[in-house]
C-alpha cells in the first residue's frame, strides 16, 4: 500500500505543478509585430491579447485593408510565439517528472 500512497502523492504533486504552470503561463508576455513594426499586439503565453499598438502612419482611411490585414498577421504571429513560450515553458516542468518512455501530458 505504501507504494501507490507514493504513487498517488507523486499525481498529486504533478498535478500542483501543472496547474502552477498553466497560472503562470498568463504572467509571460509575447509581443506579434507586422508591417515592419507598425502593428504590434502583445499576448499571454496562453493566448490571451492584452495589447494592440498601431503606428499613427497607417491610420489613413485609404489604408484600412492593409491595416486589418497587418493587425490579423501581428494577432497569428502573437499566438505562434505565444505557443512556443507555452510549449518551452511545460517543457521544463515536465522535464524533471520521472514519466515513462513516450508519455504524454495534455497542455
Amino acid at each position: 500500500m505504501k507504494d501507490l500512497n507514493e504513487i498517488l502523492g507523486m499525481a498529486n504533486r504533478v498535478q500542483e505543478e501543472l496547474t502552477r504552470a498553466q497560472e503562470n503561463l498568463d504572467k509571460l508576455e509575447v509581443e506579434g509585430v507586422s508591417g515592419g513594426g507598425v502593428v504590434k499586439v502583445r499576448a499571454t503565453a496562453k493566448g490571451r491579447i492584452v495589447g494592440l499598438s498601431i503606428d499613427d502612419s497607417l491610420l489613413s482611411p485609404s489604408e484600412k485593408p492593409i491595416l486589418e490585414d497587418l493587425i490579423v498577421a501581428a494577432f497569428n504571429d502573437a499566438r505562434k510565439k505565444a505557443d512556443e513560450v507555452s510549449g518551452a515553458e511545460m517543457a521544463k516542468m515536465t522535464s524533471s517528472l520521472p514519466l515513462p518512455p513516450g508519455f504524454k501530458l495534455p497542455f
